[in-house]
């Protein structure tokens, strides 16, 4: 923590510096995307995680969209449908709809998305089922890119996560 600066030589947390690079060169600006009535926040935990739901970024004339991993958790921040997963990845994908909502776009303009799965194996044949008839059902074409990958989720209750890419014209 010395060597990031965090610390000083005595032990004591020193005062944040804004780092010169960015003085000439301003980071982008990011902006916070809510869906208050259908997801909480997840600095609301009890245990606060650092990160946001999903972050909007405005790149001249087009709008991204990055959504954190989502997950079958409700606006209390308590997971649903425990234990169940085709009602746990469809409340993911309402959540998901919900945060694109928020900044006036749809699953059509969804570029990527990465899936983790708890137990692959066991409910691989499933997720590509329900996620072909919802992605049939809103009739996209094309698909978005995808990667399915087996992971331990961050809560034990959970049994699908999902990443997601958007981007869209404005």
């Amino acid at each position: 923590m010395k060597k990031l600066g965090i610390l000083s030589a005595d032990n004591n947390i020193t005062d944040t510096v804004y780092p010169s690079i960015h003085k000439n060169r301003p980071p982008i600006e990011k902006h916070i995307v809510h869906a208050p009535h259908v997801i909480n926040e997840a600095y609301n935990y009890q245990k606060p995680s650092s990160f946001s739901r999903a972050l909007r970024l405005d790149l001249g004339g087009y709008k991204v969209l990055l959504i954190s991993g989502t997950a079958s958790v409700n606006e209390e921040g308590k997971a649903e449908h425990i234990g169940d997963f085709k009602a746990q990845l469809w409340r993911t994908y309402v959540n998901i709809t919900n945060l694109l909502a928020a900044e006036g776009m749809t699953w059509h303009d969804i570029v990527r998305t990465t899936n983790y799965l708890r137990d692959i194996e066991r409910d691989y044949a499933e997720f590509n089922k329900i996620r072909t008839t919802f992605y049939s059902w809103l009739n996209l074409d094309p698909l978005p890119a995808s990667t399915g990958i087996q992971a331990r989720l961050c809560w034990e209750t959970l049994l699908v996560e999902i990443e997601a890419y958007a981007i869209c014209k404005v």
